[in-house]
């Protein structure tokens, strides 16, 4: 499945098989294994691969992948939303890092990658909301994925860190037991 070029990207490959792609929202550049050919022409990116073996599709698909993320997010870019549901649950974003209150007895103070712009928006009477935005999905992930692991929602009462939009399966507690 070739990767179309939008408006303004452009993608080259190295003679060491390195794929770097170029855009207004920033530049990455990823490694290739020797096994997948990359050809670029005429605004369209393809991949190759050797065989039909299982290693060489899978090597094959991921590559692909890699590269169409890429091309999206030096484009686009890419964007995660949390919500910060408790009482006096706080956060407050300090240029890149983020400072908050999560019921514990102290503070914690999380420090993003220098690629990840963060913004925190806190409404009277509505939780505190964070939003993150990067070119690099793997990065922008692995940082949403860490701040949820500091306060994870809880099933009983459904307080923590979540994604906009997720949904928590909530559990009776032991009143509705008898």
């Amino acid at each position: 499945m070739p990767i179309h070029l939008p408006q303004g990207v452009e993608v080259s490959v190295s003679d060491d098989n390195v794929l770097s792609v170029k855009g207004p929202k920033g530049q990455m550049s990823q490694q290739v294994n020797p096994l997948i050919q990359v050809h670029v022409e005429d605004g369209v990116v393809r991949f190759e691969r050797p065989s039909d073996s299982k290693e060489h599709k899978a090597l094959h698909g991921l590559y692909r992948a890699l590269a169409a993320n890429m091309v999206k997010g030096v484009s686009e870019g890419f964007k995660t939303v949390q919500e910060v549901i408790g009482v006096g649950y706080k956060v407050q974003a300090n240029g890149n890092v983020l400072e908050m209150d999560l019921g514990y007895s102290h503070k914690i103070y999380f420090e993003l990658a220098p690629e990840i712009k963060v913004e925190t928006v806190t409404e009277k009477g509505k939780n505190p909301i964070i939003t993150m935005t990067c070119c690099d999905k793997q990065i922008l992930g692995q940082a949403a994925a860490k701040i949820r692991s500091l306060r994870k929602p809880e099933p009983y009462k459904g307080k923590g860190i979540r994604f906009m939009g997720e949904e928590i399966r909530k559990k009776a507690g032991k009143a509705a037991a008898k």
